[in-house]
């Protein structure tokens, strides 16, 4: 049976998922936290923001790799991770985000877009986020930060499509230098690229992480070693789930006053949230 559902239903299908993830973590005893907008949710609202049509959650490397291993065949029937890679055997670029899909779910019409990712991104989906040591040199750490985005701007190279309106200035001669460079560049070798650049330090303990896979608008995000290595649980949605026991440095770090309502003009989904199917 299919059925068209709007926010709410997203919300309860994303936190399917969300609960299955924690099923597998606990078991395994594998370490994970809600994330940006999911945390915020979980302490301002006590589940989902609202008007939030998604959910993210965070992994240390270490982490990831253990539920890497365990996922596939943990996962019940109609959720599947997806990796970054597995598009066109590891040919395009969506990007470096990790992501457990609700099969059982249509967000758009197919069309020729949905079709280069061979239809795999067309669902309902949780967001991984992987969290990697930056070095202590200041320098270091920068340098760092700047050479995931440089990988980040060629992999665009091997997208679907890069609209080049959408950014100011110098910035958009930048990118179309950059993505032109990167098609170039098999996009293996960049897969292969970031990854080497992410894991550089993890055999250290520094005093930072990062969110080695971010996109480039907020791969500079740095978190103390404390906020990462310590969690608790908190009631979300009807479900516990983890979150750091230092939320709220995690969230001033990003939000700033996160209690603080946005405009009401700003508390629309970040998504297409209406007309999802959802097959049952």
């Amino acid at each position: 049976m299919t059925n068209m559902y709007g926010l709410r239903k997203v919300q309860e299908t994303n936190l399917k998922i969300l609960k299955e993830i924690d099923r597998i973590c606990t078991k395994y005893r594998i370490s994970y936290s809600l994330d940006a907008g999911t945390l915020l949710g979980a302490i301002r609202h006590g589940g989902f923001i609202p008007w939030d049509d998604d959910a993210d959650l965070v992994m240390p490397r270490n982490s990831w790799e253990a539920f890497r291993k365990v996922a596939p065949r943990e996962l019940p029937e109609g959720m599947k991770l997806l990796l970054p890679d597995s598009f066109a055997g590891g040919t395009r670029f969506y990007d470096f985000t990790p992501r457990i899909i609700y099969l059982k779910s249509r967000r758009r019409i197919p069309d020729r877009e949905t079709a280069f990712y061979e239809e795999k991104l067309n669902h309902l989906w949780v967001d991984l986020f992987i969290l990697d040591r930056l070095p202590d040199s200041r320098g270091a750490a920068s340098g760092r930060i700047a050479r995931q985005k440089a990988v980040y701007a060629a992999a665009m190279g091997h997208r679907w499509g890069i609209n080049l309106a959408k950014y100011p200035g110098m910035l958009k001669a930048a990118v179309a230098v950059s993505t032109a460079v990167g098609r170039g560049i098999p996009m293996r070798s960049l897969f292969r690229l970031q990854d080497a650049l992410a894991k550089a330090d993890n055999n250290k303990k520094t005093a930072y992480w990062y969110y080695s896979n971010y996109d480039p608008g907020f791969i500079d995000i740095r978190l103390k070693d404390s906020w990462v290595t310590e969690q608790t649980r908190i009631l979300f949605e009807d479900v516990e789930l983890c979150i750091p026991v230092h939320y709220d440095e995690v969230l001033r770090h990003i939000y700033g006053d996160y209690m603080q309502l946005p405009p009401k003009e700003k508390r629309v989904p970040s998504h297409e949230s209406t007309g999802i199917e959802i097959y049952e």
